[in-house]
């Protein structure tokens, strides 16, 4: 392989690429020693999860046989999401990969790394160092070492669902009934151990209605992608029909979590986010803790999470976007929380790692200890209008944040933390817009949020006229 080619898979956080064209077994193996040349080091332990997807066993093989040439012992915990490997590597204090190309199409697969205890690679912190170690064994620069470290096998489901169900309790909540899509990813493995009793453990007041629990990476109902409208309509759909308090949607490898209230509409990730921040603050406070309580929040979150953290105690700390950046500021900052517009939610009980099963049982335990349905307790969480993420195909980003600039920059307060944000009033109602360029794709990311729809859709429209011309 190339130089260049295996450039085009390993991304800013992770590695993404085509199965047997640009993810192959030999590309794998080379990433495995790789790793451990760079992270984990000779004679030292390592854990591997995978997904449920064809190719992830095979993937997986071929990335032991690298890891164990280069001197390191591997725990491989089979089928998992992925913060159950990042639960793996925080328990047993050792670097960690898993197998899963999270909501993309059934031909793709990759890799996310991790430092110990769960700790994120990017291509900042290791991986460009990982990529290039690679070729060098692809190319026959570096022969593989004649080590042979050990394999050992592992099942850490029932530990992983217990240590969830000791953070947030679910014992005294009213009874729920919970309709959970998993999209035919590892939501459908996880789910019933933690929500359910199939880890066994004591059973919950839930009644679960669950859709595509078979675990199938070929997605044949939909994609395992809930940011993505047209993925939650059999969610909704069940929601009303079932008569559910709320549904549960999850990502391939179910580290997001999305949610959907009674009514059948969609709660806004920063909507959760904000619910779940004023839990962990008060948590946090009843706990004894003094001092400041910080909360972090990416920068195109909803106005509302800052708010919330402010009101209730807490102090905020606006972020770029990445997951990467958020778990490295999570462990700069001692942030007992994080969330992201993306439905990634990161806890500092969980070694600043992101993991949506555990939003999820922060907002059924909200819910539970309620006397108000979801959709009436989110109002306190959904204050303004927000457009959601708009992408859009440009070749020359840098000249049209330029020319967003100089359509805007008299019109209010500029910010270049991430891209292009400007801030601004119209008629005493405030709006606020964010243009990013994509860290791996010819696109540009906006996101508006206004204190009014109509307002929103008024800016909206205005900078994609500009983005679009």
């Amino acid at each position: 392989m190339s130089a260049a080619a295996l450039s085009s898979i390993v991304k800013s956080y992770d590695v993404r690429g085509l199965v047997d064209s640009e993810l192959t077994p030999s590309v794998v193996r080379a990433l495995g020693a790789a790793f451990v040349d760079v992270i984990v080091g000779s004679g030292n332990q390592l854990v591997l999860g995978h997904d449920m997807r064809e190719s992830s066993p095979l993937l997986a093989e071929a990335f032991i046989e690298g890891a164990n040439s280069a001197g390191a012992s591997v725990i491989s915990i089979g089928l998992c999401s992925t913060d159950m490997v990042y639960f793996a590597s925080g328990i047993k204090d050792v670097p960690s990969v898993m197998f899963t190309a999270s909501h993309n199409p059934a031909m793709y697969n990759g890799l996310k790394f991790s430092r110990r205890k769960a700790q994120g690679v990017s291509m900042n912190t290791g991986l460009a160092e990982i990529r290039d170690r690679a070729l060098h064994y692809l190319s026959g620069e570096t022969e593989y070492g004649s080590s042979s470290g050990e394999v050992a096998h592992e099942d850490l489901l029932a530990d992983y669902a217990a240590y969830l169900r000791s953070l947030v309790s679910l014992d005294s909540i009213r009874p729920l009934r919970v309709a959970v899509d998993a999209a035919n990813g590892m939501a459908g493995h996880t789910v019933p151990a933690v929500l359910q009793e199939a880890a066994g453990l004591e059973a919950l007041p839930l009644e679960v209605i669950p859709l595509y629990f078979e675990l199938d990476g070929s997605f044949p109902n939909h994609e395992a992608n809930p940011l993505e409208p047209a993925n939650l309509v059999d969610l909704q759909r069940a929601v009303i029909e079932r008569g559910a308090d709320i549904g549960l949607a999850f990502d391939g490898d179910a580290d997001r979590c999305f949610v959907v209230d009674n009514l059948g509409n969609p709660v806004t990730p920063s909507a959760v986010a904000a619910m779940v921040a004023k839990r962990e603050i008060l948590r946090v406070r009843d706990s004894g803790e003094t001092g400041d309580i910080t909360v972090i929040h990416n920068l195109i979150c909803s106005q509302t999470v800052a708010e919330v953290i402010v009101e209730n105690g807490g102090t905020p700390l606006r972020t770029q976007v990445g997951h990467s950046f958020i778990k490295d500021t999570m462990r700069d900052s001692g942030a007992v929380f994080g969330g992201e517009h993306s439905a990634h939610y990161y806890f500092r009980d969980f070694w600043g790692a992101d993991n949506g099963m555990l939003a999820a049982l922060h907002v059924l335990s909200e819910l539970g200890h309620a006397d108000l349905p979801l959709s009436e307790l989110v109002s306190e969480y959904s204050r303004y209008a927000e457009s959601g993420e708009i992408n859009s195909v440009v070749s020359d980003q840098g000249a049209v944040q330029e020319a967003v600039l100089g359509q805007f920059g008299d019109r209010g307060e500029l910010d270049r933390l991430d891209g292009l944000t400007i801030r601004g009033t119209t008629h005493n109602q405030f709006w606020w817009f964010n243009v990013r360029a994509s860290n791996t794709e010819p696109l540009l990311r906006l996101n508006v949020e206004a204190e009014t729809t109509s307002l929103m859709e008024q800016i909206r429209d205005e900078v994609l006229g500009i983005i679009r011309s």
